[in-house]
């Protein structure tokens, strides 16, 4: 039996998220307090007192997210994973869980994402959409045959794919998609195109933190989203974080290749089911739980 622990993405978060740790557990307190002096501002109040708008801003959201995943690992008890993943964001909590990061310098580079994206979005407006119920190849297709920066973006699970680009370039794929048979294609309410091309400004400011920063070879496999496979080179690490911005989040092929390494449990850190649910829509008979 082989245990795979996964970690969410933006999208994720909810008011209130870590406070009942946070009041109960010594530990969790003090990696939140930490966190505090490391953002320079309290981001606890914004988790457990604001609301759900004020949890929205990207420089608040992917931080919030992090910290609420990766103290529930490092603060409640569990068994040692045989592997780890994240999906997006959720990578640096992966990288952390697997000792590849420290939380200090994994919630530098978390906010640095962060404040580089929101930057790129306000820069060159752009969005994101889900397209449900077509093949991966047919959407890559259209994407490929329309005449604006439209990508496949994350490749969620068979069956559901999110695709990225301009405004102009989404609101023709979501057409051509419904054409061509997709159950659903409809926009969502994201700031930005992530994880296309459209980011390449912010990829360039991250990719100096990411450079700069001390990454260690893991303790266990992290299967990164770029490639899909598992990675425990932390020069390739390195690279594969550096090209995370642009690059497709291959959720499926991550979680295929888990399987095929023989994950058999698959425990979910951090706010929500999103990718329980997931991981249960690419193989009906993995076992999920939520890290509680």
């Amino acid at each position: 039996m082989k245990r795979a622990f996964v970690f969410p993405g933006q999208g994720a978060q909810y008011p209130g998220m870590g406070k009942e740790l946070y009041d109960s557990n010594p530990k969790a307190k003090e990696l939140y307090d930490q966190a505090n002096e490391i953002l320079g501002f309290s981001i606890t109040d914004i988790m457990f007192k604001g609301e759900a708008e004020d949890l929205k801003q990207t420089k608040v959201t992917q931080p919030a997210i992090f910290l609420d995943s990766i103290i529930q690992y490092l603060c409640i008890e569990h068994e040692t994973p045989d592997m780890t993943a994240g999906h997006s964001l959720g990578e640096f909590s992966a990288l952390v869980a697997a000792k590849a990061l420290s939380f200090e310098d994994g919630l530098k580079l978390v906010s640095a994402r962060a404040n580089a994206m929101q930057k790129a979005c306000e820069a060159n407006p752009s969005t994101m959409a889900a397209v449900l119920g077509m093949e991966d190849a047919d959407v890559e297709k259209i994407c490929a045959e329309i005449d604006e920066v439209v990508v496949a973006a994350n490749y969620n699970c068979p069956g559901q794919l999110v695709i990225s680009g301009s405004n102009k370039g989404i609101e023709i794929a979501c057409e051509k998609m419904k054409e061509a048979g997709a159950r659903r294609a409809l926009p969502l309410p994201v700031g930005g195109a992530f994880h296309s091309p459209l980011m390449q400004p912010a990829q360039e400011e991250l990719a100096a933190a990411i450079n700069a920063t001390e990454i260690k070879n893991p303790d266990f496999p992290v299967y990164q989203n770029v490639v899909g496979k598992a990675v425990t080179d932390a020069a390739e690490i390195k690279a594969n974080l550096n090209a995370q911005l642009t690059g497709p989040v291959r959720w499926t092929q991550s979680v295929q290749a888990m399987l095929t390494d023989g994950a058999t449990h698959f425990t979910e850190c951090g706010p929500g089911k999103v990718l329980s649910g997931l991981v249960k829509k690419i193989n009906r008979e993995t076992e999920t739980a939520k890290l509680q």
